[in-house]
């Protein structure tokens, strides 16, 4: 499973509907699963962005169609970033030549 840094922000019409936002995020968990991807761990974060969400999925065309399907409801918009382990990062160190 590759991992998944997912930067979201709330549209104007998610904070509108901020109450129900903690059934859209159980709602994107199952859509996830459904996938073959895990939404791994979500955080509130104060800054340029709203949220935080560490995500697992098999490769790029799953976390995508998963972020379409997400982003298509209109309530976030995000940015996604492809993310390393360690113990990836040390095993390419250990590769360079």
């Amino acid at each position: 499973m590759k991992t998944y840094i997912i930067l979201l922000n709330y549209t104007e019409q998610g904070i509108k509907n901020m109450k129900e936002s903690p059934s859209r995020l159980d709602a994107a968990r199952k859509a996830a699963e459904a996938m073959g991807a895990r939404l791994k761990d979500w955080y509130l974060v104060m800054g340029q962005y709203d949220a935080v969400v560490l995500a697992d999925a098999p490769n790029d065309e799953v976390i995508s169609k998963l972020l379409l399907t997400i982003g298509s409801l209109g309530n976030v918009r995000t940015q996604t970033l492809s993310a390393m382990t360690e113990g990836e990062y040390r095993k390419l160190c250990a590769s360079l030549t």
